[in-house]
C-alpha cells in the first residue's frame, strides 16, 4: 500500500494501523522535514511468476516519484528548457568552423530530425508514463540490453555535463574579472550550492527554477531577434549590414566537410529537448499537459534557433577573430551573441547577455542533476543499476540518484588546477555522441511501438495522443541520426583543418565505443531477447486503465476539434 506525501515541508508524517490503513499524525515542522527524508511507502507488488521484462515494467510503471510538475512547467521546459551554452556560445564554434549557411542547413535538418523525435517520444510517454521513460522503453520495445546501455549512456550524459556547466559559469563570470582577481573555487562552490539546494527541494523546485529559467531565456532570444533586425537594417554604427558577411567571407567556411561538423555542433545545442519525456512520470497529468508541451518544440526550432542563428550570420563574419582566437568552448567572449552586441556598439549590453549566458549555464546545470537522477532510479526499477539509487523518499526524490550526481560534480573543483583541461575534454568526450544515440533510439522504439500495436491488433485511437509525423516521421528522424554519426566519424578521423589524430578522434566519438560495450557486454551476460512485436507489453504503465472509456473521452474531443472553424484546428494541431 503507498501513499503520496506532499513535498513541502510537511505538517503531517504518516503511520500505518494495525489493521494497514493510514492515519495522519501531527508532528512539528523541523520533524517534518526530517520525515521527509524517510522512504516513500512503494505499491506492493507480487513479482513472483513473473519474467525480468514484466519485473522491469511493473517497477517502473509503479515508482513513487512525485507528480507534482503542472503544464505551465512543461510548458516552459519544452519551451526554453534546452536553450543553453549550445546556442548562446557554442554556435560561434559552428559558425567559424563551417560559416553562415552551414549552421542554418544544420540547425534546420537536426531541427527537423528533433520535431520528429519528440513526437515519438511524446505519443510514448503519453500513453506510459513511466519512470526511466527512453531506457524503459527500449528495454520494453527493442531489447533489454539496449536499455541498459541507452540509460546509462544518458546518466553519464548527465553526471559530466554537471560539472562542466559549473565550470562554464565560472568561465562566464570571468567576463567581469578578467584579471582573474578572484579564485574561480570561489564561483564553483556558489553555484554548486545553489543548483544541489534546488534539487533537493523536489520535482517542484526544478519546475519552478526552469519556469523562472526559460521566461528570462525566452525573452533574451527574442528581444536580441528585435535588435539584430534593427542592427542588420542599418540600426547601429556599422550602417545597412544585411547579408553582406554571407558573401564576404562567404556562407559555407570549410565545404560540405563544414557542414557535416557542424551537425555534431547542432545536436549539443538541442540536447535536453528529451526531459520534457522524464519529466512523464512526474506529472499530475501528462494526457493533457504533455501533448502541448510537445508541440511546443516546432516553435522552439523555428524561432529560437534557425532566427536568431540567421540574423547571427548577418551580424558576425565566419572569420572574426573574435570567434577563432577564443579560448574555450564555454568561453562567453567567443559568444557570437555578445561579438554582435559588441560589433554594434551598444554600451552595457554585452553585460546584460552574458548575465542570460550564465543564467542558462545553470539552468543545464540544474537539469544535469534533475536527467541524471531519475534516469538513474529507472535503470534501478530495472534491475539494471545498483538497488539503492531506485531510493525514492517521502518528498518523491530519487535521494541518492541526487547525492551521487551531487558528488561526481564536485569535479568542478578541477577548475582551480592546471589538469583541468585534459580531464574535462575526455569527461566531454564520454557526453559528446549520447543525445545522438538517444534520439534515435527514441526513434525506434516509437516504430517498434507502432509494429506491436499493428501485431496485436491495437488500434491507434485508444492512444491519447499521436505523433503527428507518425512512423514515417520517426523512420526519417532514424534515418537521420544514423548519416549524423557517419558525418562525425569522418570529421573524426579526418578533422576539419587537421590531419588524422588518434586523441583528436576519441575525444569526439568515444560515446560510440562505450555504447557499443555495454550493450554486448550485457547481452552477453544476461542473454536478453529481442522483444517481439507480438510479445511486447502495451498495458503495463498507462494511468488510463479503461481502455474504453479512454476511447470514449478521446472520440468525443477530436468530434469537437473537428467541429470547430480551420483556424481553431490549426491551433489545436500546432499549439
Amino acid at each position: 500500500m503507498s501513499e503520496k506525501l506532499s513535498s513541502e515541508p510537511p505538517s503531517y508524517a504518516v503511520g500505518e494501523t494495525e489493521i494497514g490503513q493510514v492515519e495522519a499524525v501531527k508532528v512539528g515542522a523541523w520533524q517534518g522535514i526530517k520525515d521527509s527524508f524517510k522512504p516513500m511507502k512503494h505499491i506492493v507488488i507480487d513479482t513472483e511468476g513473473m519474467t525480468d521484462m514484466e519485473k522491469a515494467a511493473a517497477l517502473s510503471a509503479s515508482s513513487p516519484l512525485s507528480r507534482r510538475l503542472k503544464s505551465r512547467h512543461l510548458q516552459m521546459i519544452a519551451i526554453g528548457g534546452s536553450i543553453g551554452t549550445g546556442l548562446f556560445v557554442g554556435s560561434g564554434g559552428s559558425l567559424s568552423t563551417g560559416g553562415p549557411g552551414a549552421v542554418v542547413i544544420a540547425f534546420i535538418l537536426i531541427g527537423s530530425m528533433l520535431f520528429t523525435t519528440v513526437h515519438a517520444l511524446g505519443e510514448l510517454a503519453v500513453t506510459f508514463p513511466v519512470s526511466g521513460s527512453f531506457s524503459t522503453y527500449s528495454t520494453r520495445f527493442l531489447d533489454p540490453a539496449w536499455g541498459f546501455a541507452m540509460g546509462w549512456n544518458y546518466a553519464i550524459q548527465w553526471l559530466v555535463v554537471f560539472p562542466l556547466e559549473i565550470i562554464a559559469a565560472s568561465i562566464t563570470i570571468s567576463y567581469w574579472d578578467p584579471e582573474q582577481k578572484y579564485n574561480p573555487a570561489i564561483w564553483v562552490a556558489i553555484f554548486w550550492v545553489v543548483i544541489v539546494a534546488i534539487n533537493f527541494f523536489g520535482v517542484k523546485g526544478y519546475g519552478e527554477a526552469e519556469f523562472a529559467f526559460s521566461i528570462i531565456k525566452i525573452l533574451a532570444v527574442i528581444g536580441f531577434i528585435i535588435f539584430g533586425i534593427v542592427i542588420a537594417a542599418g540600426g547601429g554604427k556599422q550602417g545597412y549590414i544585411g547579408a553582406k558577411y554571407w558573401h564576404d567571407p562567404g556562407s559555407f567556411a570549410a565545404g560540405f566537410k563544414g557542414l557535416c561538423a557542424v551537425f555534431v555542433n547542432a545536436a549539443f545545442a538541442f540536447a535536453g529537448t528529451e526531459l520534457v519525456g522524464l519529466a512523464a512520470a512526474e506529472t499530475a497529468n501528462p494526457r493533457k499537459a504533455l501533448p502541448k508541451a510537445t508541440k511546443q518544440v516546432f516553435w522552439r526550432i523555428t524561432l529560437f534557433y534557425i532566427v536568431s542563428l540567421t540574423i547571427i550570420g548577418c551580424l558576425v563574419p565566419s572569420s572574426d577573430p573574435a570567434l577563432l582566437n577564443k579560448k574555450s568552448s564555454v568561453d562567453a567572449s567567443a559568444s557570437p551573441f555578445v561579438i554582435a552586441i559588441k560589433n554594434a556598439g551598444v554600451k552595457g549590453l554585452p553585460s546584460v547577455m552574458n548575465v542570460v549566458i550564465l543564467i542558462a549555464v545553470l539552468s543545464v546545470g540544474n537539469s544535469s542533476i534533475y536527467g541524471c537522477s531519475r534516469t538513474l532510479a529507472g535503470l534501478a526499477d530495472q534491475g539494471q543499476a545498483p538497488k539503492i539509487l531506485g531510493y525514492i523518499d517521502r518528498s518523491g526524490r530519487p535521494l541518492f540518484g541526487i547525492i551521487l550526481t551531487s558528488l561526481f560534480g564536485l569535479l568542478c573543483f578541477l577548475v582551480a588546477t592546471d589538469k583541468r583541461k585534459p580531464v574535462f575534454n575526455w569527461m566531454l568526450a564520454l557526453s559528446g555522441l549520447s543525445s545522438i544515440f538517444t534520439w534515435g533510439s527514441i526513434n525506434l522504439c516509437h516504430i517498434r511501438f507502432r509494429r506491436g500495436m499493428t501485431a496485436q491488433g491495437r488500434s491507434l485511437k485508444e492512444l491519447p495522443f499521436t505523433s503527428a509525423v507518425g512512423v514515417y516521421g520517426s523512420w526519417y528522424g532514424f534515418g537521420l541520426n544514423c548519416l549524423v554519426l557517419i558525418a562525425n566519424f569522418w570529421v573524426a578521423v579526418w578533422p576539419v583543418g587537421g590531419s588524422p589524430n588518434v586523441s583528436d578522434f576519441f575525444q569526439q566519438y568515444l560515446a560510440a565505443p562505450v555504447v557499443m560495450v555495454s550493450y554486448v557486454s550485457y547481452k552477453i551476460w544476461k542473454k536478453t531477447p529481442f522483444i517481439r512485436a507480438k510479445d511486447m507489453d502495451l498495458i503495463t504503465g498507462r494511468r488510463e486503465v479503461d481502455l474504453d472509456l479512454l476511447t470514449q473521452e478521446l472520440e468525443e474531443e477530436r468530434a469537437y476539434i473537428q467541429s470547430k472553424n480551420v483556424v481553431y484546428r490549426l491551433y489545436k494541431f500546432w499549439c
